[in-house]
């Protein structure tokens, strides 16, 4: 007679699948702490090489780990583990200073030490103006109706392109900022529609602090449609597929 196995009670499946699930939450949290973690674009600030809608991976390790790499952003001390300069040019994800649940991105033009200055438009610093190249006249991305300059920029070693709405723009002059040390001078490539260091910490990003930085920005995973929702099932084949993985540069 062949012998038969009774099922495991449903209280042993329960507490299983429990388990499970456990451990697979906490291998995803460690992943998203220590290595990588995704995150969506919600304006338009960094025109045109994110667009609202992109969907980023970020390198958490590519400048080591801080309180703000954790999650809830606890009250730890200040200081990086494992700490490792950002350099200019890098697009970097952070916490706004001003208020830590909310996490930005910029591009860095502004290292310790240096001075920056915004002068009819164009980016100096330490006295030299970012080198631009202007490519004509396009639509912006995520307001068609909206006539803007497409520039190609470069920012230290990197070449990236920018927006530009027009001289008289808010942020187009600006006096001297001195960067201190701990601190890094962010802007938005779309910099007549940005919020960044031009403005002070309760407007805008003001001087990052060092502490704030959660990792650099490395690529474009996938990209929805302005209006798609993870909530609104019909909107999830509103998909931007020339701008799946894509390098952020």
């Amino acid at each position: 007679m062949t012998q038969t196995h009774s099922p495991k009670p449903a209280l042993h499946e329960t507490l299983d699948l429990i388990k499970t699930v456990a451990i697979a939450l906490v291998a995803a949290t460690a992943v998203q702490t220590v290595l990588f973690q995704p995150f969506t674009i919600p304006s338009s600030s960094m025109e045109p090489g994110l667009v609202t809608g992109d969907y980023i991976v970020v390198s958490k390790y590519a400048y080591g780990w801080s309180r703000a790499s954790l999650p809830f952003n606890p009250p730890l001390p200040d200081g990086r583990l494992f700490g490792r300069d950002p350099q200019r040019g890098d697009v970097v994800v952070f916490r706004r200073p001003s208020a830590p649940n909310e996490v930005w991105i910029k591009r860095l033009i502004g290292l310790p030490g240096d001075t920056v200055q915004v002068t009819g438009g164009t980016v100096f610093v330490n006295g030299q103006p970012m080198r631009q190249t202007p490519l004509g006249l396009t639509q912006d991305h995520d307001a068609p109706d909206r006539t803007v300059a497409l520039v190609r920029e470069t920012t230290g070693q990197k070449k990236h392109l920018t927006y530009d709405g027009g001289h008289g723009q808010p942020g187009d002059d600006t006096g001297p900022y001195v960067v201190p040390d701990g601190h890094y001078f962010m802007v938005g490539d779309n910099r007549d529609n940005s919020l960044d260091s031009r403005w002070p910490a309760d407007v805008g990003v003001g001087l990052l602090p060092e502490e704030d930085i959660l990792g650099r920005a490395e690529i474009v995973a996938a990209s929805w449609e302005p209006g798609a929702s993870l909530f609104k099932p019909w909107t999830w084949v509103r998909l931007q597929t020339d701008r799946f993985f894509k390098r952020v540069t």
